[in-house]
């Protein structure tokens, strides 16, 4: 697993939301920053933690100017009952094929109750409005993933 890094360009992508309209980080880029975060799975404890609290930090987000990608190798069907059941208010996209995953590092090897397998990595990257990786998230706790990256957006703008 080769992660990319602050100062890397972001890969550009254009992947299926939950109402399986297409979202590409270039056109979102045009008027935000982006946080793209990777999770591994819909509907699952941790993922819902950390999808909740970047709901409930959506408008502290845009008052930074950042807005949400999330993407996971769920179908756009699964994305929208996640939405639904949690009442998300920004785009998940379905990285079935796990490419864009492979393109930014963070599809490889996990190890979890004595079992090998692989999957997407739980890391984060903040894009800035002219492609480059501006900070790459790898170090939080599902539930404090929305602090930490608002604590550096508040103090890196």
């Amino acid at each position: 697993m080769n992660t990319l890094k602050a100062g890397d360009t972001a890969p550009d992508f254009t992947l299926l939301n939950q109402k399986e309209q297409p979202v590409s980080l270039s056109e979102t880029l045009k008027t935000h920053k982006v946080l793209v975060y990777f999770y591994p799975k819909a509907l699952t404890p941790g993922c819902t933690t950390q999808a909740c609290s970047l709901r409930d930090t959506k408008q502290e987000l845009e008052d930074l100017n950042t807005v949400v990608l999330g993407l996971s190798p769920d179908a756009p069907e699964k994305l929208e009952k996640f939405t639904q059941k949690h009442e998300l208010n920004f785009d998940l996209l379905s990285d079935l094929d796990h490419k864009v995953a492979d393109a930014f590092g963070v599809w490889g090897l996990k190890k979890f109750m004595g079992k090998e397998y692989d999957g997407i990595h739980r890391i984060s990257f903040l894009v800035n409005q002219d492609g480059k990786i501006a900070h790459v998230f790898d170090k939080f706790k599902t539930k404090d993933h929305h602090d930490v990256v608002l604590d550096y957006l508040k103090n890196n703008g």
